[in-house]
C-alpha cells in the first residue's frame, strides 16, 4: 500500500536515485536539503513498505505556490503514484493557505500534462526554449484550489 507523508532529510538517499534517472538537469542533493529546511516549501514522498517510489515539492509564495518537480521511479509508473501525490500536494498547500498553484512541464510531457489536466489544472503559457537537454518549451499551468 502506497502511503504518502512529508519529506524529511535521510530520505534524500532514496530520492536522488530517481531524481538522477528522471531527470536531464536533476537537482543535487544540497539543493533538496536547503528546501527541506525552510519554513515555505512543501515537500512529499510516496512510499510503498519503506521503499520510496516517488515524490513532489511546492514553494508557497504569498497565497500561491509553485511545484517545483514530480517524479516517480519508472518501475512504478501507470500505479497513480503521480496523482496521488498531486492530490496531496494541493491538500497541503491549501493548509498552508495557498489559493492559487502553478507549475510547467515540458511540452512533450504529454502524461503529466494529462494528469494535471484530470486534477483541473489549466494551461495558460509557454516558456520557449526553458528546459534544456534537450531544450525544449514549457507549457505553463494554473489551478486554483
Amino acid at each position: 500500500m502506497i502511503t504518502i507523508r512529508r519529506m524529511e532529510i535521510d530520505d534524500l538517499e532514496q530520492v536522488m536515485p530517481i531524481e538522477n534517472a528522471n531527470f536531464s538537469r536533476p537537482w543535487t542533493e544540497t539543493g533538496y536539503f536547503t528546501y527541506l529546511i525552510r519554513s515555505d516549501a512543501v515537500f512529499l514522498v510516496a512510499e510503498e513498505e519503506q521503499k520510496i517510489c516517488g515524490y513532489c515539492g511546492a514553494l508557497l509564495i504569498s497565497g500561491e505556490s509553485e511545484v517545483t518537480n514530480v517524479s516517480v521511479e519508472k518501475s512504478f509508473w501507470g500505479q497513480g503514484i503521480g496523482k496521488k501525490l498531486m492530490e496531496q500536494l494541493c491538500i497541503e498547500c491549501k493548509k498552508e493557505g495557498v489559493t492559487l498553484m502553478h507549475l510547467e512541464v515540458r511540452a512533450s510531457n504529454k502524461r503529466a500534462i494529462t494528469l494535471y489536466e484530470h486534477m483541473g489544472f489549466a494551461a495558460d503559457g509557454l516558456r520557449k526554449n526553458y528546459y534544456e537537454d534537450p531544450k525544449e518549451d514549457a507549457v505553463l499551468m494554473t489551478r486554483a484550489l
